[in-house]
């Protein structure tokens, strides 16, 4: 019985590709088959006009609309128009044009032997059927069915806030953050506050924004401070909101205590004398360069949108990324290690023999190059933002306002990447006035 199903089922589908390569040679054919008639049919029309107009000429003379000399005179016109159109009337029915059999040919033939052959190649008729109610109830190591499956329930129980809870991380990984905040939302309202959801939110804020610490981000995190004072990753976020907005003394104290509140061997550590560095401070603790030095922290998530927006190798300009924190990863998706102006190994390797001064230089001598390279290729959106934030960084204000109007010359206001450098300049306290005309 199963293999008369079988047979039946396979016969079923043949039937129907004949079915569908027939009405698609239909449909390819008509144009070429109607040609001929259309013409046909064309100089028909306007002998039958003619024809009318003749009778109609007739029908004036003998009202005495028109005199005789008008009447000859109209007829011989109508007339020669006449036969001008009958000239045109093959003597025979056409024969189909060359090319036209060939075209007809291939239709017929080549094409339903083409896609037969593509279909034997590859083709798995064999191959059971995947519905996604199967799928949902044995997904497996498929995340996308995973989440599906997760929103699902979420649906039929939308007060779940564990489900909330397991669901927002997902999101903020496969870089759905805008989804990845109304679960945060949903986790917080259900469950309570807590650290790691509150840090979460604000990551996912700080995403949608492009990297950029904004005050409502900023608010979260201090609220995760309420309840974890020494949260090395609101910490960090904050004083990079300190670093975004132009002021680097406050962002090297508190890079510096961060530093100093964490264990030698944290992961973290080298990413914070770094930022520490950038404000003009001197490197403490742990040595960045060292084997095994890594600016990851305890539960750092590799595949999470982000990158610091001073670590060597990232690009804080990337869409979505997020300034790569304690308990957070590395450059990742979004996260540009080629971008122009960032530090190479070796640069990152000569900073530790620097003095402050000298590593200030070398900075700013970087963010010049940036500076330069988006001269002769403007139309970098990411690139405009990062330097921006990198002068704003720098304290030097005259040229962050000079590099938002050159921004702002690439990408006009009116468009969505425009508002996005003046909301960043806002944000970083740089001038706005004046910067579109």
């Amino acid at each position: 019985m199963k293999a008369r199903f079988t047979y039946l089922g396979d016969m079923l589908f043949w039937i129907l590709v004949a079915a569908l390569t027939a009405a698609l040679a239909v449909i390819l054919l008509y144009p070429l088959l109607r040609g001929a008639k259309a013409a046909e049919n064309i100089r028909a029309g306007e002998a039958a006009v003619y024809r009318d107009q003749l009778r109609e000429l007739d029908r004036d003379l003998n009202g005495g609309l028109i005199t005789p000399e008008e009447a000859d005179y109209a007829r011989a016109e109508i007339g020669r128009r006449l036969i001008a159109v009958s000239a045109d009337e093959p003597a025979e029915t056409p024969k189909p044009a060359r090319h036209h059999r060939f075209t007809e040919a291939f239709v017929l033939l080549v094409l339903p032997v083409l896609g037969l052959c593509l279909y034997l190649t590859t083709g798995r008729p064999d191959l059971p059927s995947q519905p996604l109610e199967a799928r949902l109830e044995n997904p497996g190591n498929d995340v996308a069915v995973l989440i599906t499956k997760a929103e699902r329930h979420l649906a039929e129980k939308p007060d779940d806030g564990k489900g909330w809870d397991v669901l927002a991380p997902i999101y903020f990984r496969t870089m759905r953050v805008n989804d990845a905040q109304v679960a945060y939302r949903n986790a917080i309202r259900l469950l309570g506050p807590s650290p790691v959801r509150l840090d979460g939110l604000a990551e996912t804020l700080m995403a949608v924004s492009d990297g950029v610490v904004t005050e409502e981000a900023r608010q979260v995190l201090e609220q995760s401070l309420t309840l974890e004072p020494d949260n090395p990753r609101a910490r960090f976020y904050i004083a990079v909101s300190m670093e975004q907005a132009g002021r680097p003394n406050e962002a090297r104290q508190a890079f510096e205590a961060l530093a100093k509140q964490s264990p030698a061997d944290a992961p973290w550590l080298p990413l914070v004398n770094e930022h520490i560095a950038m404000n003009g401070g001197t490197k403490s603790g742990a040595d960045p360069a060292a084997p095994g030095a890594n600016p990851a922290a305890p539960g750092a998530d590799p595949a999470a949108p982000g990158a610091d927006p001073a670590a060597p190798g990232a690009d804080p300009a990337a869409p979505g990324a997020v300034p790569a924190a304690p308990g957070r990863g590395q450059a990742a998706p979004g996260a540009n290690l080629a971008a122009p102006g960032n530090p190479t190994q070796q640069d990152v390797a000569a900073a530790e023999t620097m003095s402050a001064g000298d590593r200030q230089q070398m900075i700013r001598g970087m963010v010049e190059s940036l500076d330069a390279k988006l001269s002769e290729e403007p139309n970098n959106f990411e690139g405009w933002v990062r330097l921006v934030r990198s002068y704003a960084v720098l304290n030097d204000k005259d040229r962050a306002a000079g590099a938002l109007k050159r921004g702002l010359a690439a990408f006009p206001p009116p468009g969505e990447q425009g508002r996005q450098l003046l909301a960043l300049a806002r944000e970083l306290g740089i001038a706005t006035e004046g910067a579109t005309q």
